[in-house]
């Protein structure tokens, strides 16, 4: 491969963070449960330190931090359990048009199961206002869930202003911050919610293990039942490798943010520069800004399919998305593309480009090298754009 350009779909395993799975398989591999002999009570121990290491690195306590097998599934069960914890106090639920799947499937079984959601809208940028979120809350709203940073065109939320909002009207609020983690600072008391998802692939971590952060006080059900494991919240024999994993890898995601911010930044920016100059009839999804996560490329290119450009870029060794790897499998274009406002024809002809912090600048010159050819190949196959040439010559 020439170039990965996927990173928000999944990323490369650190060897720093494999080395500390290691022991969880061969030495510490006791039942974290089996608490009356010492290989259970090392584990036990080794379950400790390793929610107080996750809890350290986003501001939160140890006893706030539940392990989950995926971003999907701390998603549901914030959505789910807060939704049959409090459906005494209300069943109102606020979320916005371009959530992540797993946000959107739960609040759609919850709409089945007596629930009522209100999809918000969002600008052209992706942007979802603060003031609307206030507008939309009533009498029977118990929950708000509003992505920090979305999957596709990379808009950052403004989540502090609209936690405020929540809090104010005394509303449980839930963000899905799988995208965000090591491409922003995540702090949950500066960021004011009650809940916060996260999952390990996408910083450099196993698959297979996330984490849903839930504010002391906070009342939710459980969505497995079983044993007593995470405080009895979550039943499942604790997965002390990937747990272990998940805590390495985002102790290194926040090693020099800063530093690895400004690297995704301007590979970013040279690449959104190198196509915009050189492929005419193309369109940047998402801000133009710092509103715009640190690593993510989204265009639109007239008169083309997306699934042609993956299919031509793949032969030429780069690895690339047409939007959320979860909805891969899908022939209908982008949810998120057609809330901001593109129509069907455009939306279906874009291609989104996530650099990581291990990107070079010659994978990205070397994206902006084949892609230009690639575009003007599948252009010459289309009537519409030789419709547009005879224009031109015109």
């Amino acid at each position: 491969m020439k170039a990965y350009m996927d990173n928000n779909a999944t990323t490369s395993l650190k060897k720093e963070v494999l080395e500390a799975m290691l022991p969880y398989y061969t030495e510490v591999y006791g039942n974290a449960s089996s608490k009356f002999y010492e290989v259970g009570r090392v584990a036990e121990k080794a379950n400790a330190d390793l929610h107080k290491a996750v809890a350290d690195q986003i501001g939160a306590k140890p006893n706030e931090i539940y392990f989950t097998a995926s971003g999907c599934e701390a998603d549901n069960w914030a959505i789910k359990g807060v939704a049959f914890a409090n459906k005494n106090k209300g069943n109102h639920i606020i979320t916005t048009s371009i959530e992540h799947h797993a946000v959107l499937g739960a609040c759609e079984f919850l709409e089945k199961n007596g629930f009522e959601v209100t999809y918000l809208p969002v600008d052209e940028f992706g942007r979802v206002s603060p003031e609307e979120v206030e507008n939309a809350i009533t009498d029977k709203t118990i929950l708000v869930s509003i992505m920090t940073a979305n999957n596709e065109i990379g808009t950052v939320e403004p989540i502090s202003e609209i936690a405020k909002v929540c809090k104010a009207h005394k509303v449980i609020f839930h963000t899905d911050s799988v995208q965000a983690i090591g491409h922003m600072k995540i702090d949950v008391n500066e960021m004011g919610v009650d809940m916060l998802s996260m999952s390990a692939h996408k910083f450099h971590g196993p698959k297979g293990v996330g984490v849903l952060y839930i504010k002391s006080g906070v009342k939710i059900d459980n969505l497995i039942h079983g044993g007593g494991q995470e405080r009895g919240k979550r039943a499942a024999t604790e997965n002390l490798a990937g747990m272990a994993g998940l805590a390495k890898a985002l102790e290194l995601a926040n090693t020099d943010l800063d530093k690895k911010i400004a690297h995704m930044k301007y590979l970013r920016d040279k690449l959104i520069k190198g196509i915009s100059e050189k492929i005419p009839y193309s369109r940047l999804n998402g801000p133009a800004d710092d509103t715009r996560l640190c690593n993510n490329v989204n265009f639109s290119f007239k008169y083309v399919e997306g699934e042609s450009i993956l299919m031509l870029l793949d032969m030429k060794g780069v690895a690339a998305s047409s939007g959320s790897a979860c909805a891969s499998g899908s022939l209908d274009p982008s949810h998120v593309l057609l809330a901001i406002g593109l129509p069907h024809e455009i939306a279906h002809g874009s291609l989104r480009l996530s650099v990581g912090d291990e990107t070079t600048e010659e994978e990205v010159d070397y994206v902006i090298e084949v892609l230009p050819p690639i575009i003007e190949r599948l252009r010459m196959m289309s009537p519409l754009y030789e419709e547009v040439l005879r224009k031109e010559v015109k």
